[in-house]
């Protein structure tokens, strides 16, 4: 009988440590699985110019995005401070970046290329967290839905996004789907062809594959680490060490994204992006991609992040593609 009454109480513990919730922050909105944080929408931060999620919490809780610049840690890499772990930018939508922040020109202006980061600095953007519409949770997935404003440096509106977020946890794996919708509300509205676009994660320094610690990039096509930039592919997936583990993120592009399969601006540093909106910048055999958002007729991005063990075969990320494409998209 004790054994049995100790049985269920552990796996009582499991359940209970496996709901998820979501609940306003006072940086935005924290996702929690059991007593745990998963994942944290920051919608407010002096310094930046966009919102985006970090931390991020994988298997047995570990980091899995680089914590600069939103805190200082003895080791990480201190460069790019616009790599804001996971979060949505563009260098050139109706003529204005956000992309970047202040302190990337700031940076910049140090350098050989001051008068261009000057120049840049001038046509800085910001997304402008306006609301969430939806924080909800059912115990088994938690979900975010929140509606910004991108402005010009003036503060004029240029377009509005709608950017969900659906947290899960399957076994081991944490599951993170970023579905983005950008309106064009203000009038048609063009977004240039720029390498410097698009969904991004900053993974952990250890994980990088520049620093030689056994981290590696790999794509659904067979590309590995620089190879894998600039070409197109279902999914690509970042792995490596991670506090004593071997961890790795996966994103996953869903078929009814915009420009499907998507082009890669994956980098063996750290950085690691899905950008449909560059064609001819990351391939000159391409046509220029500009693309003009129409009103009445939304640019709609659809990806799966899924935090994992192991690498993406031990992951068998192939077969979660293969899953997350029957997922009816609208």
């Amino acid at each position: 009988m004790k054994a049995l009454t100790s049985t269920l109480l552990v796996l009582a513990a499991a359940c209970q440590a496996a709901t998820l919730s979501v609940a306003p922050s006072e940086k935005g909105a924290l996702v929690k699985i059991g007593d745990q944080i998963f994942a944290e929408y920051v919608t407010t931060h002096e310094g930046t110019n966009m919102p985006y999620l970090w931390p991020i919490y994988g298997p047995g809780q570990k980091p899995m995005t680089r914590a600069y610049p939103m805190q200082t840690v003895e080791g990480e890499q201190h460069d790019h401070p616009h790599h804001r772990g996971l979060c949505f930018g563009h260098e050139d939508i109706g003529g204005y970046d956000t992309w970047a922040e202040k302190a990337t020109f700031e940076e910049q202006m140090k350098g050989k290329n001051g008068d261009k980061a000057k120049e840049r600095m001038s046509h800085l953007g910001s997304i402008q967290h306006r609301k969430f519409e939806k924080l909800d949770s059912d115990g088994k997935t938690a979900t975010i839905v929140a509606v910004s404003d991108y402005l010009d440096n003036a503060g004029k509106k240029l377009l509005e996004e709608k950017r969900t977020m659906i947290f899960s946890v399957e076994g081991e794996q944490r599951i993170i789907d970023v579905d983005i919708e950008l309106t064009a509300s203000e009038g048609p509205i063009t977004a240039a062809d720029k390498k410097d676009a698009g969904l991004s994660i900053r993974v952990p320094t250890s994980m990088a594959v520049d620093t030689k610690l056994g981290g590696k990039l790999v794509n659904s096509e067979g590309h590995t680490d620089k190879d894998t930039w600039a070409k197109r592919a279902r999914w690509c997936d970042y792995h490596g060490p991670v506090d004593g583990a071997h961890l790795g993120v996966a994103i996953l592009n869903h078929p009814a994204s915009f420009r499907f399969p998507t082009y890669w601006h994956s980098r063996t540093y750290g950085l690691f992006t899905a950008n449909p909106f560059g064609t001819k910048s990351l391939n000159p055999e391409e046509e220029d991609g500009a693309y003009t958002i129409q009103p009445g007729n939304p640019l709609k991005l659809y990806h799966r992040f899924i935090f994992h063990t192991g690498d993406e075969k031990s992951a068998n990320i192939e077969a979660a593609w293969q899953a997350y494409s029957k997922v009816s998209k609208p």
